[in-house]
């Protein structure tokens, strides 16, 4: 990476912001290769996904003020798991998945003792769907039921802001189910793509 970055002209130019829709795009490409793809193709978008970690901290490695390397981020994200995994590399006992929650969420917490708020954090980036199972998660920890995911689904919606209320009771449906309602979404638009596919291939379609 070091070497691209010193010898390419194209990549030289390239700063952390241009970078973005490339991140955006290896990482839904990556999701596709593990929900529809090979395995061949999975670890080709692995590695695809990893050469934008690389990018960007060879990009980070030249700034003149706040430099930092692969290393630095590496040592980091070990530094961090570390802490996170008190069950693996302390005296911390976890025997249920739900035991690692707490030692997970505790030591997140301690690492993020600014945050003045649960949604602090939250990236607004998120696919909508996405996005509105995680603030419902956010909400049920402070006590908060929104009025429209408390709600029945009723009749159809009759404007956008009806549409909204009946998308966020269905996402609180997925998420009192442990459903994930981006995923669900996803593989079913997979399904309408085979039929349009098929139909493009039907004589006279």
């Amino acid at each position: 990476m070091h070497a691209v970055r010193e010898r390419c002209v194209w990549t030289q130019q390239i700063d952390h912001r241009a970078l973005v829709p490339y991140l955006v795009e290896e990482a839904a490409e990556l999701v596709d290769a593990v929900e529809a793809g090979s395995r061949a193709d999975l670890r080709e978008e692995l590695g695809d996904l990893l050469w934008q970690v690389l990018f960007h901290a060879e990009v980070a490695a030249g700034d003149p003020d706040d430099p930092f390397d692969i290393d630095d981020v590496a040592g980091d994200l070990t530094e961090k798991m570390v802490r996170r995994h008190p069950h693996v590399f302390a005296g911390e006992i976890a025997t249920t998945p739900e035991q690692v929650l707490v030692h997970w969420n505790a030591a997140k917490a301690a690492e993020k003792h600014a945050r003045t708020s649960v949604l602090d954090g939250v990236s607004w980036h998120m696919p909508s769907l996405a996005l509105a199972q995680k603030l419902l998660g956010k909400s049920a920890a402070v006590g908060v039921a929104p009025a429209a995911a408390a709600a029945s689904p009723g009749s159809a919606p009759t404007d956008e802001a009806a549409l909204g209320d009946a998308l966020l009771v269905l996402v609180a449906t997925a998420r009192a189910n442990g459903w994930d309602a981006e995923r669900a979404l996803r593989e079913r638009l997979r399904v309408l793509e085979g039929e349009i596919r098929a139909a493009e291939q039907t004589p006279g379609s």
